[in-house]
């Protein structure tokens, strides 16, 4: 199996969806605990979520394997993105819930951790950067959209519950302010809880490719999943609160496409 899947686009817009893929690379289920062998911090649906990007003539790029396989998210070296919060690593050894992931003695060492980084990582990453490249060439800049979803309590990395819309921009880093307000506005009148920057700033992706000096802008949008699966969050579509969530997104995707440098 492919690590990915990947369709070009039209648009100046390549979705990144790093976090759906349910595959395990062989022999790997048989080394995780029953509970992490339901993957349960898959975001899940998010591909259906943004079903209407190939409308509008978007890029998409998702992985095929899961996050327990190797983060796409994640830096190669491994380094926090949130120093001093609770987080998870490239290969990770933890479920959010802090609860492990591996049977004992089973987790990975620092030769599969780089194997799996040459084979999942690097393929996924050396995609964004040439298809960046080609937008901007015919288009004079380029966006990527990191699409992501979580559970909205999860207790071990934040309080409460967490906002439906988690607007990342690396603190305005890693795009154009013009284009984030673009994009704030549509998330601020679409009735939903909202915030920029908070718990989640931009993972990896978001700020490896965010450079607006040079023509490419860079945003992450994490969703509580609340806001489109079942209360107990066994995975189940909710098909009306989906759709009232999708047309939402695809508003401020269409901002994009309306944006400008």
């Amino acid at each position: 199996m492919n690590p990915f899947h990947f369709t070009p686009g039209e648009a100046p817009i390549l979705l990144s969806i790093p976090h759906t893929g349910t595959a395990l690379s062989p022999g790997l289920a048989e080394r995780l605990s029953p509970q992490a062998q339901r993957l349960p911090d898959t975001d899940w649906h998010i591909d259906r979520l943004y079903g209407f990007g190939a409308e509008l003539g978007c890029g998409v790029i998702a992985a095929n394997y899961s996050r327990y396989v190797i983060d796409l998210n994640r830096p190669p070296q491994d380094d926090s993105l949130y120093p001093g919060q609770a987080t998870t690593g490239l290969c990770p050894l933890t479920q959010f819930d802090g609860v492990p992931i591996y049977v004992a003695g089973q987790e990975p060492d620092a030769a599969e951790i780089q194997a799996r980084v040459l084979d999942y990582w690097q393929p996924y990453h050396d995609t964004i950067a040439d298809e960046l490249v080609r937008i901007r060439a015919r288009h004079g800049y380029a966006v990527l959209w990191d699409c992501h979803s979580i559970a909205s309590r999860v207790p071990r990395l934040f309080a409460g519950t967490l906002p439906v819309f988690n607007l990342g921009t690396v603190h305005g880093a890693s795009a154009d302010a013009g284009l984030v307000q673009s994009v704030f506005d549509v998330m601020a009148a679409s009735g939903y809880t909202h915030v920029e920057n908070g718990r989640f700033v931009g993972g990896h992706i978001t700020r490896s490719f965010g450079k607006p000096d040079h023509g490419f802008h860079a945003l992450q949008m994490e969703i509580g999943s609340d806001a489109y699966m079942t209360p107990d969050h066994d995975g189940a579509w909710d098909v009306e609160k989906a759709a009232r969530l999708s047309a939402a997104l695809r508003e401020m995707i269409e901002a994009v496409l309306r944006w400008r440098p």
